[in-house]
């Protein structure tokens, strides 16, 4: 096993510590870490990632299962635009890109260039949510009262989650999270729990659209999603001992010059 194959797993165990720790976040590491690391195709990494996000949540989900935190009626409220969405992204809006999409000052945005900006885009946007601490009105006292759904703007989020879910092959966590104690006035912990869910099922489904239309390189991605559902459990035994908001603003930080890292490198 050469360096750089050990260096790209040790990042899959990284982002299923981060998963088990905080609840999200770390899937946004996993399409670098397949096309900087692994070098392997932007367009081929964001397909992988979503087997990749959605195997290590389910893990997660089914312990969050086990301790009673996943609301599944308003996983299935949230799930079923998302899932159609971000199918529909993978089997036809992907492959539809062009491979030369503009030039600009005479610098050509390819298809996979472009998908590399967008995706330092969503890593910025998250990184944000991520540092800023919002607070809710939800305590943990009402974890189990029962959801109040707003289903068109559900319907509405849960599409433009899966659109970019599709796209960048993110689990798209710090969108779901928000809209679940917003929308659905889920408390913090069935949130968390109950995302981790919603973006199991969306990004397994979303992978089924490109069994389709990619070759896939299974003996790589099952390691691969192996390691990272080991990390997934070392970061919920780790979760006892570290203090998960200061973490996650500390991880915000990193995903923010992650991306501005990615926009850089891309452009010069």
């Amino acid at each position: 096993m050469e360096v750089i194959d050990i260096v790209g797993y040790f990042g899959a165990l990284i982002i299923g510590v981060v998963l088990g720790l905080i609840g999200g976040g770390g899937s946004i590491l996993t399409v670098p870490i397949l096309v900087y690391v692994l070098t392997i195709n932007p367009v081929v990494a964001t397909a992988y990632s979503l087997f990749i996000v959605g195997g290590t949540s389910l893990v997660g989900a089914f312990k969050n299962m086990q301790k009673k935190l996943v609301d599944f009626k308003t996983a299935i409220v949230f799930s079923i635009p998302a899932f159609i969405s971000v199918y529909l992204t993978r089997k036809f809006v992907v492959p539809a890109i062009p491979d030369h999409i503009f030039t600009l000052f005479g610098f050509e945005v390819t298809k996979n260039i472009g998908i590399m900006l967008f995706f330092a885009i969503v890593m910025i946007a998250a990184s944000i949510s991520m540092i800023r601490e919002k607070k809710t009105k939800n305590t943990e006292s009402d974890i189990d009262a029962e959801p109040e759904f707003n289903y068109p703007l559900i319907i509405i989020e849960g599409i433009v989650v899966g659109l970019l879910t599709g796209i960048v092959g993110a689990g798209g966590g710090f969108l779901i999270i928000p809209a679940l104690v917003l929308l659905a006035k889920l408390p913090m912990k069935k949130a968390v729990a109950t995302s981790l869910l919603i973006i199991a099922v969306k990004s397994l489904i979303g992978f089924i659209g490109d069994i389709q239309n990619l070759d896939i390189e299974w003996p790589l991605l099952l390691i691969f999603t192996g390691i990272s559902v080991i990390g997934i459990f070392l970061g919920i035994y780790l979760n006892r001992f570290i203090d998960g908001k200061k973490l996650k603003r500390a991880f915000g930080w990193f995903v923010l010059i992650m991306g501005i890292y990615i926009i850089g490198k891309e452009i010069i």
